[in-house]
């Protein structure tokens, strides 16, 4: 069973212009390398015929992945998002209070997430900080064993 995947407005946007290209430009060009190399003859002993046969099933690979992303998208209203506490669309700037440094994070899902400024929801950052308030302290275990603390200082909408 595919797990829902969560989009912001742009993700989903972008996710569709996306396959519109693949779908239309990107498999026109892979045909048409197929299509050459045929041409060179003897399709048994011929890589550039494998070459593109390769790039046709990984690009039939990414647009079946797309269309499940879309199939399965959640996507996030901004006038769902709240400054009350975190959630997936908020922008979060914390503290971190061990240096003293200040960042700001955008909540998003897996698929949006771009690190350090854009975190997945499913990170271990962006799932420390859903369902807190400002002024809460979050602790966060990394991966690498340490341990962070941060104050959240201001939550905004980043829809």
């Amino acid at each position: 069973m595919p797990k829902d995947v969560i989009l912001t407005a742009e993700g989903l946007e972008k996710l569709k212009e996306e396959l519109v290209y693949l779908q239309g430009q990107k498999r026109r060009e892979v045909a048409q390398r197929i299509k050459e190399a045929r041409e060179f003859g003897d399709i048994t002993e011929n890589s550039e015929y494998d070459d593109a046969k390769n790039e046709q099933a990984m690009l039939e690979a990414r647009i079946a992945q797309v269309e499940e992303k879309l199939r399965s998208a959640t996507v996030i209203d901004a006038s769902d998002v709240s400054t009350d506490e975190v959630m997936v669309g908020s922008i979060v700037n914390v503290k971190n209070e061990q240096t003293g440094q200040s960042q700001k994070f955008t909540i998003v899902g897996s698929s949006e997430a771009k690190p350090p400024e854009r975190l997945s929801n499913e990170s271990p950052v962006g799932k420390a900080l859903l369902g807190h308030k400002r002024n809460d302290i979050v602790s966060v275990a990394l991966p690498n064993g340490k341990k962070l603390k941060l104050k959240i200082t201001k939550i905004d909408v980043g829809l």
